[in-house]
This record gives C-alpha cells, structure tokens and sequence, in this order.
C-alpha cells in the first residue's frame, strides 16, 4: 500500500528541491560558471587526447621558426635580429611562390635603411610581389593609443593598412588563452579582421564559425606532436641559396605559411592545451639542408604564440572551433543532475547514496570529453560543483531535520532491542506502526525451575548477582538468533523471533536458541549456580499470529506481543514440568521450522480455549549436529493408544 505524503515529507521534499536548484543556478550562471568555464575545457584536453588518437598533423599551416637554432647557425649568428631582413628575402621569395598565403608574426619596428639606404631592398622587393599577389599580410600589435606597427618602407611596400592586420589575443580572467577575437575595432569605429581570421579568409574559409557572444572563436588545439609543422628558418635560408625549389613546393604548396618566432622564452603562452605539455621541435619535417641541431628541450606547458594563430586557422579552414553550450542548456542540464544527486543523498540508503553520486561524478569527465570531441565544451566542473554542493547540504540536511525522528526511534527501539536489529530495522524503513500490527511470529517463554527455593536459600545481593548472570548470557544467546527479550518478569523470560523486523526463519532460529540456552546452562553448571543451587530452565515455543507493537497508555507503553499464540507459549513451558522435558514447541512451530531441527513427538493435548488439540514436540538438536539416537527418537512413530490430555493452567 503506497503510504500517504505526510506534511512532513512535503516539506523534506521542497526543501531539498530548493537545494538542488540553487546549487544548480549558483554553479551553471553567472561568476561561478564564468570561472569554471576555462579550467572545464582545460582539463578535458589531456582526458581527450588520452581517450581518444589525437588526430594526426594535417594542419592548412606551416611555420617558419625563428628559433634557437637560427640563432646559434651562420649567417644568421653573424648579425643582431634587427639586421636580418635581408636574409629573410630569398627564403620569402621562395615560400610565396608555393604558399597560399603568408604572415609575419614578427614585427620589425625598425630599420638599418637609415643607416645604410638600401639594406633592405630585397626584402621590401618580396614583400610588394607577395602583396600584389594577395598573399601577404603583416602583423600589428594593437594598442590604445600608438599600435607597434611595421616600419614604415614595410607598410609601403605591402600597400598600407589592407595587408597590415592585428596580432592581438586576450587572455581569461585566470591569465589562460582559450579564444582569439576575429575582429577589432579601428579608431573609425569600423571593424578590421584580426591576424588570423585574414589568413584564413585569404586561405578560402567561408562557412560562418561559432563564436561566444563577445564574437570570440574558441580554440580546438589539435594535440598530437608536431601537429603545426615547424621549419627553422636557418635550415629554409640554406635551402633557398642552394635553389633547391622541389623542397619549398613539397612542404610549403597550398598552405598557410607564417613567420614567427619560437624560442624558449619569448612570446610564450599558456592556453588551454597546457595540460598537455610539448616539446619544441617534436616530429619536426624532414630537413632540406641542416640535420637538426641538438638543443636541451623539455615538455613544456606554454607554446609560441604562433601556434594559437596557426590553431585558429585551421579551425576556421576546417570547421572545427569549439562550441559552448548555450546558458539555457547549461542551466537544465545542471539542475536535472543536482536533482538526481539529491535524491541519491535524501532517499537512498546513505551509503549507497553517496556510492551513486561518486559514480556519476567519475562518469562526467569521460562524457565530457567525447562531447569535446565532437566540437563541444560541456561545463562539467559546474555540473561536478552544483551535485556536490547538493548532496553535502542535503546530507545536512537530512542528519540535523529529516532523519531527526527515525533516530528519535532508533533510540527508543534501542532500549529494548537489539542494536543488530535496530539498525536493520532503521536502514530497511520499515517501522512498525505505534498503534500494533498483526505479525506471524514465535514466541519463547523461559522459566528457572525451583526459583522459590533457590531464592529462600540466599541472600538477596547474591540472587541479584546469579540472576544478572543468568540473564546476560541468555539474552545474548537470543539476540544472537535474531530474537529481542520482550521482557523480564521474575527469574522469566519472554522473548519474541521475527519481529520487528521480519524473518521467514523466526521458528527455526527460536529453537535452535531454546537448544544453545539449554547447553549453555549444563554447558557450565559452577557459573549458573546460586548458593549451591544449579539453575535449571523450562523453555516453551509457540508460532502463530499475534498483535505487536506499541501497546500502553500514551505516558507508558511498552513494545510486546499479545494474543492466543503468546498464551500457548507459556503453558507449554509450564507442561514441561509434567512431561519431565526442558523444551516443549506446538506443532505449528514444528511446521514453521521445517526439518532444520530433529524434534521427537511428545503428546497431544487440548488447551482451554482452542477447539482443536495440540500437538507437543521435544527439539533434540539441529539436524545438521542430531546424532544417531535422536534421529531414531524423532523417527518414532505416535502411540496409537495415546489419548488427548487436558493442558491446565501450571
């Protein structure tokens, strides 16, 4: 039967939705979201490229290092960077007779022509037949009041501003690049293309790219080694004097080619594939005329700036920038998981809640980056944050106001149960109910044969000290069986097995005490003996159906068992006096048992008050330890000339 919604509960349930919507909106909005963002996508890049191959270098983009090595190498090692334009001519002249399009990320403020008219002729020269081709652009770096343009011959020899576009990038609040605008503002108020979106559109992008809603393009960094590949410029300058033409159009046909310095600390960046350190120079091309100079390198976590053009390039070229989840999305997605990982921490076993939460937080990431995968960046951190700051103020929530009243019973049940038995009645739910209910359970009356006498023999201290011993040790016992001592009432004890939590075993495991009580008692006569007196005990069994539950007045109740069954159980062990016996079970706990206890068949007899006679049992022992003379007992079959006796009161 589906129990009805108390007001109780309703509140319980309000309040724990309102927990989980707004650990939900505080996480996936606003300044939290915004914070989480970057650090989300950060770390699925690492979780990517373990997961999933990293694809293999395909890049539309080439780089022409100004590295350590061009440094270290002749002529380049001969001059100060500022004279080297002129060395940079024939490998220009070269390159953008094979490239799509070509940019400098370098910009070179200044020139020797003031000194020496005419010092950069030849790179002026390949820079105007670049541009008049369409494939040259220049790099600016924009400020807000003076820009650090190209010298002012450069500008004229490209054409002006129209070759000339912006290198800028902005970093997140953190101090981490995760995006690169694709337009700026000019001081006309229009908006000139940045640095890489003219690349690419000279390259042939058209499809229109996701942006955020400030217009910026999300990286997808592709981080395979040597994804962007990177020739020194040493190398390319030796190759260009030595004419060798079939290498430039191998490496450099059809693509975007950018001049950029890479070294170790100059124009370093941290972005979102910091998680994945690289080496400078891995997977490097074939070399046209110099083997590769060994240089002490190390993974490291920044890259050269160059590689988040080259990125950027070849998302827009390749369709592959990185979508955010819209603020709508985000919101739902985190609410629907806060509410999952609030109902784990309020209706679940709290174990077992908590198990699931866990579960689900480790799945996120694995989830989260095959979306990355597919172009898409989940904000998992905020979802990991709105579920654990839910199922911490839930569990709180539950231990200080909704769980209140179940430990209030815990703690009541806790005075007459056993604490096994308490907690499996508190972890299952299932309370019984405070008014009584109907419940098919055994129950065990136990009585120390002679008491009268043994309690006029001594003093009343030293009763008290072998009845506490008495009662200790057999209240173990049926605790240990699954039973509770419903009460004590003199030298007697009356227990109850299967209830309140049910057990379809209850009979069995009643005998099968009534039989360790017993042994425990010849088991150790000095240990239960009064003033010389051994304690003798007669049990009597009884299964049937009986109300139990809290029954008293509302000052004073006390959890028992009352009905026909329970009176049964008493006379019989009354009868055991008659039959000379120190265990007697009805025929119904017989049946209920089963044949887990070899019993030997005693008498019938009819009890005041019932219609029917009753069968009488004696439990020998459990089957599984009944030696060949119980058996042979219990095998024994009735007497056919045995009449129906009258059980009185004893």
């Amino acid at each position: 039967m589906t129990q009805a919604m108390t007001p109780a509960k309703l509140r319980d349930l309000a309040v724990v939705a309102a927990i989980a919507l707004a650990a939900a909106a505080g996480f996936a909005s606003g300044p939290a979201a915004a914070w989480l963002r970057g650090p989300s996508l950060d770390l699925l890049m690492p979780l990517r490229h373990l997961l999933f191959a990293a694809p293999a270098p395909s890049s539309h983009v080439a780089v022409v290092a100004i590295d350590e090595e061009t440094y270290r190498r002749p002529p380049f090692n001969q001059a100060p960077q500022a004279a080297w334009p002129p060395l940079l001519a024939p490998v220009l002249a070269a390159v953008a007779g094979e490239a799509r399009v070509i940019g400098f990320d370098v910009v070179y403020s200044t020139s020797l022509d003031s000194i020496q008219r005419g010092f950069e002729r030849d790179f002026l020269i390949a820079l105007r037949n670049a541009a008049r081709a369409d494939k040259l652009v220049l790099g600016k770096v924009q400020h807000s009041a003076y820009p650090i343009l190209p010298h002012a011959a450069q500008q004229i020899a490209v054409g002006g501003a129209a070759n000339i576009r912006p290198l800028n990038v902005f970093e997140d609040i953190d101090g981490v690049i995760r995006r690169v605008p694709l337009s700026f503002a000019a001081a006309d108020d229009s908006r000139e293309a940045g640095f890489a979106a003219e690349l690419a559109q000279r390259a042939g992008a058209r499809a229109a790219p996701p942006l955020d809603a400030a217009g910026n393009l999300q990286l997808n960094f592709n981080t395979a080694p040597g994804a962007i590949p990177t020739y020194s410029l040493a190398d390319l300058h030796a190759c260009a004097q030595a004419g060798n033409t079939d290498y430039f159009r191998t490496h450099f046909a059809g693509r975007t080619v950018i001049f950029a310095t890479v070294l170790d600390v100059e124009d370093r960046r941290l972005t979102s594939r910091r998680l994945v350190p690289a080496v400078d120079g891995a997977r490097a091309p074939p070399r046209c005329v110099h083997p590769v100079m060994e240089l002490a390198s190390a993974a490291r976590d920044s890259i050269a700036g160059v590689y988040i053009h080259a990125a950027a390039i070849d998302n827009l070229l390749d369709g592959t920038a990185l979508r955010d989840w819209p603020p709508p999305a985000n919101i739902a997605a985190a609410i629907v998981l806060a509410l999952l990982s609030a109902l784990a921490a309020f209706h679940l076993p709290l174990a077992f809640g908590l198990a699931g939460i866990v579960a689900g937080l480790l799945l996120l990431p694995p989830v989260a980056a095959a979306l990355l995968q597919g172009g898409s960046v989940a904000p998992w951190l905020s979802f990991v944050a709105a579920m654990v700051a839910t199922a911490a103020a839930t569990v709180a929530y539950r231990f200080a106001v909704a769980d209140r009243d179940r430990r209030l019973i815990a703690r009541l049940f806790s005075l007459y149960l056993p604490p096994v038995v308490v907690e499996r009645m508190v972890a299952g739910g299932r309370m019984p109910e405070l008014g009584g209910e109907e419940r098919d359970v055994t129950v065990l009356f136990s009585d120390i044969a002679g008491f009268t006498a043994i309690s006029e023999a001594c003093a009343p201290a030293t009763l008290v000290q072998g009845l506490n011993t008495y009662f200790s040790t057999m209240t173990g016992i049926i605790e240990d069986h699954g039973g509770f001592v419903d009460k004590y009432i003199g030298d007697a004890i009356v227990a109850v097995f299967g209830a309140p939590v049910e057990d379809s075993r209850h009979a069995e495991r009643a005998m099968r005490a009534a039989l360790k009580m017993q042994a425990a008692l010849r088991g150790d006569p000095q240990r239960f003996s009064v003033a010389g007196h051994a304690m003798k005990t007669r049990i009597g069994l009884n299964t049937g159906r009986v109300l139990i539950g809290n029954i008293g007045s509302p000052r004073r109740f006390n959890y028992t068992a009352m009905g026909d069954a329970v009176n049964l159980a008493s006379r019989l062990e009354g009868a055991n006096k008659a039959y000379g016996t120190s265990i007697l079970v009805s025929e119904d706990t017989m049946a209920a048992a089963g044949d887990a206890i070899v019993a030997r068949r005693v008498d019938v007899v009819r009890v005041v008050g019932r219609a029917q006679p009753v069968r009488l049992y004696e439990p020998l022992a459990p089957r599984e330890t009944a030696d060949a003379e119980q058996l042979r007992l219990a095998a024994q079959p009735d007497d056919p000339a045995q009449a129906v006796r009258n059980l009185t009161e004893k």
